[in-house]
Order: C-alpha cells, then structure tokens, then sequence
C-alpha cells in the first residue's frame, strides 16, 4: 500500500513543499516516523520534534512552514489535525479489504425491523422487531439494536453494543423492586458513532435521543429519557442517568459522570473523572475532581471535610465575637 503525495494534495487540498512523486507507504508520529513515513504537527509546542523526525512528509500549519527549516516534505494545511484524520479516512478507503457481502449470514434480523439495503450488518448482530437501520450504517459485530430502536443514517457502531435494553426503573413497594415497564425506544441521528460496549437505554415513555454527530466512546453507559445534543462527544466509561439532557457541543471526559434530571447547556466541557451534581447553564470547562494523594493523607483531609460545617459555624461565632469587640 502505497499513496504519493500527489494523489493526496489531489485528493484533500492542501500545499505541497516537495515532490509530488514521493511515495508515503505508512502513517505514524514524529517521534517514530522513518522515510517512508508521512506525519504531523498540530500543536506548536511540540515543534521541536520536527528537527529530529525521520518522517519523509510532515503535515504543518503555514505559521511552523514559514519557521522551521526542515528536509521532509510538507504538506501545509490551515488545520493539521483536522487534515491528518481526512487522510486516515483516505487511507483506510485505499486499504480495507473489499467486502461485498452486507449483512453477515449469522446476523438476526427481525422481519418487522427495517435495514437499509446500503447498511452494513456484521457477525452475530440482532435488530429486532420495528428497529430501523438506516443507509451507509455500519454495525460491527454482536450489535444488538432492541425494538422500535431507530438509527440514522452513516453510523458506525462497534462491537458489542446494546441500543434500547430496558432502563433501570423499579418502584420499591413493601420491601421488594416492582419493575416499571420501559415503553419508550431509543431514536439515532446521522453520524453517530458508539465505540465498543456502549449501552444506551430505552426510554421509560419518551424515547432516549441521541442527536446527529455524536460521538460516544467505549463502554459509556447512558440511561433511560437521556437526550444528548448534536455533535457532542464522551470519553471512556463516562456515564449519563437517566433524564438528563446534555446540550450540543459539549464534551464529557474519560469515567466522568452526569447525575439524573441535570441540564448542561451547549459548549460545555466536564474534565475527566467529574462529578456533575448540579444542572450547568453557562458554556464553560468544569472540573470537581478530588485531588488524588498518597491513601493516609487522604484519609486525613477526608476527615476534615467532613467538619466544614461546623469548622464553619465556629468561624461565624469567632467573627461575631471579634466584631462585637471593636465596638
């Protein structure tokens, strides 16, 4: 597998500095490029890694091609990041195995469920009745897409994830759980993407939402009448409860976590490992992470916190005795 540089330029724009002839034959970070390598450099700090890359071709911003002095090829482009992932897509197109076969002989699909006929279904998935898959949809092994559960069009969901188990309602009744029937369904937009082991409840009576863009990563657990807004993204093993909505463009970091009935408005960012105990209305990043430390002086502070309150009180009485003095 082979790309010269001038069949990328001419597939994804850009301005090339070196011979377009010049075969890239793989992709990989400066620090472990060689010749035949094409990389990157998307953030400035990092420039200094250019002087010492064997990489063949670089990917940089015009602001680092006009500074730095380098004997790799450049490709300048106004995004570099944005311009690397169009050329993985590039590559990947170049070099996946061509498969005619659309829906695997071992998946299980319902005769009421509706598959487009351009959706891809992998090993051993099941869509079961009244579920829509729609066109250029890819779901990869062990997919489960439960009843009336509906996907937009151009996802790509990974192995084993579930799309409309039932969510986690149960009334407690004399000392025992009635379970609360889950009515609702689960309704995917355009272009989402669920990374591996994902679980996305069905409603309890409206229906789970994901908006179009979405990207979810692995093993995120969202719960029932959970509405997530168009184009925002969530880390590793982040989890949403139900009824929450998050907004569009926000981002949620890696084994962060939503709590029930909040609202986040657009554009906000939760920093990895948070909790959100309040709905957020203002755009913004918003962390409350808990230092980590060495497990006894954790345990001391842990102790502390928990006399705030009073340590508190006692402040206010020592203010009022001091303020009462001066007059």
């Amino acid at each position: 597998m082979a790309l010269s540089l001038g069949q990328i330029i001419d597939s994804l724009g850009g301005r090339l500095i070196g011979d377009p002839k010049q075969l890239v034959h793989k992709l990989a970070p400066l620090d472990t490029a060689q010749a035949d390598t094409l990389s990157f450099l998307s953030n400035p700090k990092y420039q200094s890694h250019l002087t010492g890359t064997q990489a063949g071709c670089v990917i940089v911003s015009p602001a680092v091609a006009e500074t730095v002095k380098v004997t790799a090829a450049l490709i300048v482009a106004d995004n570099p990041y944005h311009y690397f992932a169009k050329l993985t897509q590039l590559w990947r197109q170049h070099t996946r195995v061509k498969d005619e076969t659309l829906v695997h002989p071992s998946a299980v699909i319902h005769p009421l469920a509706k598959v487009d006929a351009t959706a891809r279904i992998g090993p051993l998935c099941v869509i079961e009745r009244g579920a829509q898959v729609g066109a250029n949809t890819w779901l990869k092994s062990g997919v489960t897409v439960g009843e009336d559960c509906h996907l937009g069009d151009r996802c790509i969901v990974h192995a084993g994830v579930v799309i409309g188990a039932d969510g986690f309602g149960f009334a407690l009744f004399e000392g025992r759980w009635e379970k609360i029937e889950q009515l609702g369904a689960v309704r995917i937009g355009n272009d989402v993407e669920i990374g591996a082991n994902t679980c996305i409840d069905r409603g309890a009576l409206d229906d789970t939402v994901i908006e179009d863009g979405v990207k979810l990563d692995n093993l995120v657990q969202i719960g029932h009448n959970v509405h997530v807004g168009a184009n925002t993204a969530m880390a590793g093993c982040a989890g949403v409860a139900g009824s929450a909505r998050i907004g569009a463009n926000c981002t949620v970091g890696g084994g962060a976590i939503v709590l029930g009935h909040l609202e986040l408005a657009d554009d906000v960012h939760i920093s990895a490992a948070s909790v959100v105990m309040r709905s957020i209305r203002q755009p913004g990043q918003y962390s409350g992470v808990f230092p980590i430390d060495d497990n006894a002086s954790w345990e001391k502070n842990a102790a502390t916190l928990r006399q705030l309150h009073r340590l508190r009180d006692r402040i206010k009485s020592l203010e009022s005795v001091l303020e009462s003095q001066k007059k």
